[in-house]
């Protein structure tokens, strides 16, 4: 590190970040201003723009990190099990209050703002392809959806029916709903019928 040069907290752009969040969350992204946020975080406004140059900045780098989080491997031995695990785990995120209440209006601004458009589509495709390039590939490897399944239909179909309920319908999910939604995916992607389970035979059956 250069001499004289400014030492980050990591704490602070922990702080920074939290608070940036809630207040997106809070107010969207066109009332968003730094000077909320910095009051929020508890820290002065030269400390965001040490870290960003501008709320725009701020903003994308931010929810470009949350979007890069890892998923758990997908890879649970068919296609039905993967679809299962995803949509736990995309429906706990977008369950997440503030997921609820940032993305539709992410979405909203990207109709309005050129760069935040081009982020959110670029961080989409890169999203894209790490969930559904992988799991369509391995569910044509066993043999359960055919050679020609597109990807990027796959994803659309994988991941509507989720984002729709929770963020535009805003209707609860069970777990009931889950699973018919894990058969009609599959099936509606090329696979063949669920084989059903063995019925358990009881004493008085034997």
């Amino acid at each position: 590190m250069p001499a004289g040069a400014a030492v980050l907290r990591d704490d602070i752009t922990a702080a920074i970040r939290r608070a940036l969040m809630q207040e997106l969350a809070a107010v969207g992204y066109g009332r968003l201003s730094i000077e909320a946020v910095a009051r929020r975080a508890g820290v002065s406004k030269t400390a965001i723009y040490r870290r960003w140059s501008s709320k725009l900045d701020l903003v994308l780098e931010i929810v470009a990190s949350a979007a890069q989080g890892k998923l758990p491997a997908l890879d649970t031995g068919s296609l039905r099990g993967d679809l299962a695990l995803l949509f736990q785990v995309l429906a706990h995120a977008l369950r997440h209050p503030l997921a609820s209440q940032i993305i539709p209006d992410l979405l909203a601004e990207a109709a309005r703002n050129p760069t935040i458009d081009e982020t959110l589509q670029k961080m989409l495709r890169a999203r894209q392809q790490e969930i559904g390039g992988r799991m369509i590939e391995l569910a044509v490897r066993r043999g359960e959806l055919p050679a020609d399944t597109d990807p990027e239909a796959a994803i659309d179909l994988i991941v509507g029916p989720l984002y729709w309920r929770l963020a535009i319908a805003r209707n609860p999910l069970t777990d009931t709903y889950l699973e018919m939604l894990v058969e009609s995916v599959a099936v509606g992607l090329g696979a063949g019928p669920a084989v059903p389970k063995p019925r358990r035979m009881a004493p008085a059956d034997r």
